[in-house]
């Protein structure tokens, strides 16, 4: 071994030691959210973190790059040379999710990149002739084309509702590039043949807007009351969560997108099989069929939102890696925004597994 290998690795040493100094400051910090750190461990918070007031309001400047079939607007935060964390929101809700959670990773050494999904914010189609997709594989493929255009190999990824959803299918279909996982609400990976099967009616109940979604009375609707239904979700979702208007309006910009409404669309159609994905994608989905485990390091948390499944019993056995529960009271399904000294603490949490 020469002297440049050596002393790089001495240098990766001092790095990785550094870092974890950083993640102990952190963690005090942030407040103990009572992970467990062993494996398939499923815990809840010994003093259960409030949802706080917002301190941010925005990111710094927003980017753009071109990656695969889009231009991915996307904010970011921290050092460009530190370890990436990617976090994906979800709908109805946009990059103003992590604007409180960012800045914390960033304090303490994290590369945070926050994109924009396909249909919100300045994320803008390549070309008129694309479909617009949104089925649960293609959201994945676009991360994986942001990082591939960010040049960064491996990330911690986090989300919520469609971000989770992603999180976990990038970690079942590429987990040489996800280092570890949050995923809130834990295993939401969409079987297309169990989705076919009813639920109770209490449980049908709450999905109401998936079925306004099939058909064109629904988009019609959507389309025209974008920013009213939004804040319904919200509101229902939510419903501790004292969000004000400005809040509310910052993210609700992101529903102007030109093709917000044709991916909102597909991709709750197509969850019910009424409408087609692309068929470029079925060998992908024809692996999500099989609801596979993952394998990579993960942390799920669950919420107020997630009713009977807020302790994370029912999709436990579905991750076999290192793994952990938070259980978080009082807080709705946007968790970052709603808890976000919590959601941080996680990524730095599964960071050391």
């Amino acid at each position: 071994m020469g002297a440049t290998t050596d002393s790089e690795a001495i240098d990766q040493h001092r790095r990785r030691f550094l870092r974890a100094a950083a993640l102990a400051v952190a963690a005090a910090e942030l407040g103990s959210s009572g992970a467990a750190n062993a494996q398939s461990g499923i815990a809840t918070p010994r003093h259960p973190l409030p949802a706080r007031p917002g301190k941010h309001t925005s990111f710094g400047p927003l980017k753009e790059i071109d990656a695969g079939v889009l231009n991915v607007g996307y904010a970011e935060a921290g050092p460009p040379d530190g370890p990436a964390v990617i976090l994906l929101h979800g709908w109805p809700y946009d990059i103003h999710s992590y604007v409180d959670v960012a800045p914390l990773l960033a304090a303490v050494g994290y590369r945070v990149v926050v994109p924009y999904l396909r249909g919100y914010g300045t994320t803008r189609f390549l070309s008129a002739a694309t479909f617009r997709n949104g089925q649960q594989a293609v959201v994945a493929v676009d991360i994986i084309a942001l990082m591939d255009a960010l040049k960064i190999q491996k990330a911690i990824v986090g989300g919520f509702d469609w971000g989770a959803r992603t999180a976990d299918i990038m970690a079942v279909l590429w987990p040489e590039r996800c280092k570890a996982i949050v995923s809130v609400s834990g295993y939401l990976i969409t079987n297309l043949k169990a989705n076919t099967q009813p639920l109770p009616p209490a449980a049908e109940w709450g999905w109401w807007y998936q079925y306004y979604f099939a058909t064109e009375r629904g988009r019609l609707g959507y389309d025209k009351n974008r920013n009213e239904f939004a804040k319904l979700i919200w509101k229902n979702c939510s419903p501790k969560w004292n969000f004000d208007d400005a809040t509310f309006e910052r993210t609700a910009a992101a529903f102007a997108n030109p093709d917000h409404v044709s991916i909102v669309i597909h991709n709750y159609r197509w969850r019910l099989s009424l409408a087609a994905g692309d068929p470029k994608y079925d060998n992908l989905e024809a692996k999500l069929s099989q609801s596979p485990v993952i394998t990579v390091p993960a942390i799920t948390i669950g919420s107020d939102f997630d009713g009977a499944a807020a302790e994370g019993t029912p999709y436990a056995k579905k991750f076999s890696g290192r793994y952990s529960h938070v259980t978080l009271k009082g807080i709705g399904h946007n968790v970052p925004q709603e808890a976000p000294l919590a959601f941080a603490k996680a990524v730095t949490d599964v960071d050391s597994y």
